[in-house]
């Protein structure tokens, strides 16, 4: 097994690998920007080290000085954790000529799966639905209303090289392409580096649901079940829950056989996820994307299926086999995750950084957690995601999850800066999100208006 590692991330992330490092016997490294100076992962790290300014393109995104830090420090491995660099090929080639080992896929596979274009183009080969869309990137807005003409409205505008719900924009007439496209391909450009776009058949409203996998070097490739992350603002999750209840035991075969099929056609190792959507009229469901990394919601997964994600992940990095085969893993109960943001809904959801005054976070009773790197008297700075806590509850089914998330939530308490903890709260007793009546639709159609009329 390694004997150190560096997490190339900040906040609740670089908390939790630490941890799964910590219980694997692996030493830590964390890295931290001057804004960070103060955080939790770098009072929990047995090292740390400043890589930059509080800009992330000079710290967290900074490639020469992350390597620099691991050589350094005499670290084996780098993880990314999700965000910043965990999706870039150009880092993890660099981690592979350092001799550095990143904790995820190749670099190839990376370059495969993380360009919408390419994983498209597999996943045909693969045999996996997907749906009707542009074969190459799309740079003009001319092409743009050509292949819009040829698919067919309502159409999605995507960022190919994108990910995050950056670059995307919703299209349902051809007054409203050419704007759109023009601000998505401005977003993509500023965002990844990168303004080719991508154009598919817009699949509205659908259930967004994602199947995580695992891989090693070993060529053994499983799944750990779905999550429905159709809860949505912006394209941005808010709330995720596992197993979905929109998917009966023969669609839910037919998806998670899907996903593996998918990470087997490449070739995958460490952990990933294959994105769907699922047209609920018609029970079909197509590829969206797959995402080469752990991702926030990674827990409620690891809740129901009982295997450590993040531990997995060093693992196999390490060239071990996976722990487990898929007839060895078995699900249980229901699993819900509520993302906490230093956010004010009230405000179309404006940031709300600055310094924690109190802070109790809940607790007590089997199947419930909270992933954060919170604590009070820590500063929120401003120039990172708003996210600073994850909420996940675990029940023998749904309602048991649902009301112990309601109570998990009322005893969640921080001053000093606003959260979207009542936001929370008001989804998740919300009648139709109790009766697992919802869609991609559903958050920005239905939810919010009612909830900004309460003013």
């Amino acid at each position: 097994m390694f004997n150190k590692i560096l997490i190339a991330n900040r906040g609740e992330i670089a908390v939790r690998i630490i941890r799964a490092a910590r219980e694997l016997g692996v030493g830590t490294v964390a890295i931290y920007s001057t804004a960070d100076r103060d955080a939790l992962h770098v009072h929990l790290a047995d090292e740390a080290i400043c890589v930059g300014p509080a800009r992330s393109t000079e710290s967290y995104l900074n490639m020469n000085n992350i390597l620099s830090a691991a050589v350094a420090t005499g670290a084996q491995a780098i993880h990314p954790g999700f965000g910043f660099l965990s999706e870039n090929s150009k880092f993890a080639r660099l981690c592979e000529e350092m001799n550095i080992k990143f904790i995820g896929p190749s670099a190839k596979v990376m370059d495969m799966m993380g360009d919408k274009i390419n994983a498209r183009a597999e996943m045909i080969k693969a045999g996996v639905p997907v749906t009707p869309g542009s074969e190459s990137e799309v740079h003009t807005t001319d092409e743009a209303v050509k292949i819009a003409e040829e698919i067919g409205y309502p159409i999605m505008l995507k960022a190919s090289a994108g990910g995050g719900g950056k670059g995307i924009r919703k299209v349902n007439t051809v007054e409203e392409l050419v704007p759109a496209f023009e601000a998505a391909q401005a977003e993509a450009q500023a965002a990844f580096g990168n303004g080719a776009m991508f154009i598919e058949r817009m699949i509205f409203p659908a259930r967004h649901i994602e199947v995580q996998i695992l891989g090693d070097s070993h060529g053994n490739v499983i799944h750990l079940g779905e999550r429905d992350c159709s809860l949505q603002r912006n394209n941005q999750k808010v709330l995720e829950e596992s197993p979905s209840v929109a998917i009966g035991h023969t669609l839910r075969n037919e998806i998670t056989s899907a996903a593996v099929k998918a990470a087997q056609h490449v070739s995958y190792e460490n952990a990933g996820t294959i994105e769907f959507l699922l047209d609920e009229s018609s029970g079909k469901f197509y590829f969206m994307e797959m995402n080469t990394r752990v991702q926030v919601e990674h827990p409620v997964t690891e809740f129901v299926s009982g295997v450590d994600i993040v531990k997995e992940q060093i693992r196999v990095a390490n060239g071990n086999e996976l722990s487990v085969k898929q007839e060895d893993v078995t699900f249980s109960g229901h699993a819900i995750e509520c993302r906490i943001n230093a956010e004010n809904p009230k405000f179309n959801f404006a940031p709300s950084p600055g310094k924690i005054t109190n802070l109790f976070l809940p607790g007590g009773g089997v199947g419930l957690r909270v992933d954060s790197a919170m604590y009070s008297g820590y500063t929120i700075p401003p120039y990172y995601d708003s996210m600073i806590a994850k909420v996940i509850v675990h029940g023998e089914n749904r309602f048991e999850a649902l009301m112990k998330m309601q109570r998990a939530l009322l005893e969640f308490d921080v001053e000093g800066v606003t959260t979207n903890v009542d936001f929370q709260l008001e989804l998740i007793s919300d009648p139709h999100v109790v009766a697992g009546d919802y869609d991609t639709s559903f958050l920005g159609n239905v939810f919010l208006p009612e909830y900004q009329k309460e003013d």
